[in-house]
């Protein structure tokens, strides 16, 4: 008797258990996740990589540690200053193209860095030369031809 009670209890109870359908949902807002997920993803994923970062360099001691940490806001601060300074050189080599006063040749020099344009029919043609170690490298550049 209690035998049959029993499996007349576990059949209500596994009758009334429903299954639904399993809906996948990203984490990371890039791919569709929660915005809100966005800044603590950002947190780990910097975490990591300064765990990284430390783990990676060679055991030093604490004074070089807090050492590095400013040289790393130098570093940082040297690129964005050249990032800027190469953007404003871009620019002007843009303008000496494209400008309100076209030229169809030109020289732009940048420290140890010549930079050569030469317009023809169908492309410009740039020439980037580095004077420290002495690559060249050459660009060509497809030009919308109107007629």
């Amino acid at each position: 008797m209690k035998i049959a009670l029993t499996l007349a209890s576990l059949m209500l109870v596994a009758g009334a258990a429903h299954a639904s359908e399993l809906v996948y949902t990203p984490v990371n807002p890039t791919f569709g996740g929660s915005p809100y997920n966005s800044s603590h993803l950002l947190s780990i994923a910097s975490a990591q990589k300064s765990a990284t970062a430390s783990d990676a360099s060679s055991s030093s001691s604490s004074s070089s540690s807090s050492s590095s940490s400013s040289d790393s806001t130098a570093d940082l601060f040297v690129s964005q200053l050249q990032s800027r300074l190469l953007s404003a050189l871009a620019s002007q080599v843009t303008e000496a193209i494209f400008g309100d006063n076209p030229q169809d040749t030109g020289t732009i020099t940048f420290g140890d860095t010549e930079i050569t344009f030469d317009q023809t029919s169908g492309s410009i043609q740039l020439t980037i030369t580095n004077f420290t170690d002495g690559t060249v490298t050459n660009i060509e550049v497809p030009q919308l031809v109107t007629n």
